[in-house]
């Protein structure tokens, strides 16, 4: 997930424990990532995808 995000132009903006927040040049918002041991559930990736705009 966080290198699909990456390919779409999202950067990086800081980590916090096990969450990843991205921000992208051209949005407001950002996006965050947590960085499980384990496979995300599918509502989050699904989620995740409709915030960054994939």
């Amino acid at each position: 997930m966080i290198k699909e995000v990456e390919k779409a132009g999202w950067i990086l903006d800081r980590t916090r424990g096990s969450h990843h927040v991205f921000r992208h040049p051209h949005y407001s918002h950002h996006i965050t990532i947590p960085h499980p041991k384990k496979e995300l559930g599918v509502g989050l990736v699904r989620a995740i995808r409709k915030q960054a705009g994939l």
